[in-house]
């Protein structure tokens, strides 16, 4: 008995979103051993506009092995960041090094006299910023960083995609199948697979909003040069902090960058997203708390020290219901793809959900890594239990 052929994989292939997501799943596409395809990629605004160009950029081995498919996917992007930054040059191009991590507990009210200082504390670090000896989270080995919007950009040019600015309106669907894609001021853009990959904005999508939820969690983040940035060695900091006796524990982030700047985020709330990314910027107290937190943390952060302000700023991480992130064909949709929800590790998350997302669409299947704990089909089981 004769065997049909297997379906040729998509051609035209169009990615909804110029943020971390959609860049990998670029470069994964056009890098494709078997059926390498250059994309198409739809962006309102700018490359790394949002949360992709104003996050940390730290990256970890381990930290989501207590999750098992995170810990899959976590391993296999940490991974995929050291060999793309030996293909794409990353210490040069965006920043990628290891690092040190450290876990700080900053006093509520420091000591300067009291201060004793750590052999594991860095010398840039004051000792009255440590009010316990500090304990060592990553080793150069387990943790490390890029410049989120260096990196995002480098992986998007590498990809030769061709970029579309504008406004994605709606995924055009034919007999149950993708057709293409409506973009504001151009029309329909035809395409045989869509990936929509845009962060909290993927709600934005009918599609999208009938099978899950989607939010956004707004994060604020300051950028500082410091005085003396040669002195500013490789450490991460994950600060414990408590501004004054019975207020609300902060978790606090210092993350050194190879350019001098010191990157320090780790105030949030959750807050309608806005239709433009372009128009968020930061709630005034929690920017001055984390100018707060700096000085606290050194005096070469300080800006009355010194210490030159380079940015004050805010975005949004995509946050699920279930705490996971959506990754894979949307149900009733052949060729609509969703790669959504990773929250605080998109960053890190992003070339294994590239990657598996160029292998799905390319190949059928996904090798690199296991998507079915992804799936948006998880949430129609969910939706059917509650009797929505």
């Amino acid at each position: 008995m004769a065997t049909s052929p297997a379906a040729a994989p998509p051609r035209r292939v169009v990615i909804c979103g110029g943020g971390v997501v959609g860049a990998c799943t670029a470069y994964f596409l056009s890098t494709h051993a078997a059926s390498p395809t250059v994309p198409t990629l739809v962006e309102k605004s700018s490359p790394a506009c949002a949360a992709s160009g104003k996050a940390g950029g730290f990256l970890a081995l381990d930290w989501c092995d207590k999750t098992p498919a995170l810990s899959a996917l976590a391993r296999a992007s940490f991974a995929l960041h050291r060999r793309l930054a030996a293909t794409l040059d990353g210490g040069s191009a965006y920043g990628f090094r290891p690092v040190h991590t450290l876990s700080i507990c900053l006093p509520t009210d420091p000591d300067p006299a009291a201060a004793a200082a750590s052999p594991l504390l860095p010398a840039w670090v004051d000792p009255a910023a440590s009010a316990a000896p500090p304990r060592e989270l990553g080793t150069t080995d387990t943790t490390a960083q890029v410049h989120p919007g260096f990196f995002t950009k480098a992986v998007l040019a590498a990809s030769g995609a061709e970029v579309v600015i504008g406004e994605a309106e709606r995924v055009v669907v034919r007999d149950g199948r993708v057709a293409g894609v409506v973009v504001r001021g151009r029309g329909e853009v035809d395409a045989d697979a869509v990936v929509l990959a845009l962060g909290p904005w993927s709600g934005r999508f009918e599609m999208v909003r009938e099978v899950f939820d989607v939010s956004g969690l707004k994060a604020h983040s300051i950028v500082l040069r410091p005085r003396e940035p040669e002195n500013i060695t490789p450490h991460a900091l994950f600060l414990s902090y408590q501004p004054e006796p019975g207020a609300k524990m902060l978790d606090p982030e210092v993350y050194p960058r190879p350019t001098g700047e010191v990157y320090i985020c780790g105030m949030t709330k959750d807050e309608e997203v806005p239709d433009d990314p372009e128009t968020i910027t930061g709630e005034p107290d929690s920017i001055a708390m984390l100018h707060k937190i700096a000085g606290r943390v050194s005096g070469q952060l300080k800006r009355e020290e010194g210490a030159e302000v380079v940015a004050e700023q805010a975005c949004y991480l995509p946050c699920t219901d279930d705490g996971l992130p959506v990754i894979g064909e949307m149900p009733g949709v052949k060729g609509c793809y969703v790669a959504t929800g990773h929250s605080c590790w998109g960053i890190l998350n992003a070339p294994a959900t590239g990657a598996a997302l160029a292998e799905l669409i390319l190949d059928g299947d996904a090798k690199i890594v296991d998507l079915a704990p992804f799936s948006p089909a998880r949430f129609l089981k969910k939706k059917s239990k509650r009797g929505v």
